[in-house]
């Protein structure tokens, strides 16, 4: 895949890093919090779990997109990076009746120019959670 002169820094701008912080809930199976990748990030779904607990947050769907945003913060703190690097997003609902609660929310992390998003309604989701946002953000 890596030839020639520039073989060794393509490779070394391609390695994988794993981003981790106590400050977000711990991965819970086999795969990373978040994976950097020379200036992008792809972070895992986060759902309403308490960081110290490893418990579900909030009751109603607004509770625990906040809860969620807060994940998402931690982990892009972890890497150097904020909502504003954010450039995309992929929001799971177990009910899209819940959209406009949910975006309510989205809308005081996520500011102009706002990320592109997809906004999908699944059957379930981890823990029972309602709500589940996963992001990509780049420097």
């Amino acid at each position: 895949m890596f030839s020639g002169s520039h073989g060794l820094a393509s490779r070394a701008i391609f390695m994988k890093k794993v981003i981790a912080t106590t400050e977000a809930p711990a991965a819970v199976g086999p795969y990373s919090q978040a994976i950097a990748l020379g200036n992008l990030l792809f972070a895992a779904g986060q759902i309403p779990l308490d960081p110290s607990t490893g418990e579900i947050v909030g009751a109603d769907v607004t509770a625990q997109t906040e809860r969620v945003c807060q994940n998402i913060a931690a982990v892009l703190k972890a890497n150097g990076m904020t909502f504003a690097n954010v450039v995309k997003t992929t929001v799971f609902l177990t009910d899209l009746a819940n959209f406009a609660a949910m975006n309510a929310v989205y809308s005081k992390y996520f500011t102009e120019p706002y990320p592109a998003r997809s906004t999908i309604q699944v059957a379930g989701l981890p823990r029972g959670s309602q709500v589940e946002i996963e992001i990509i953000a780049a420097t």
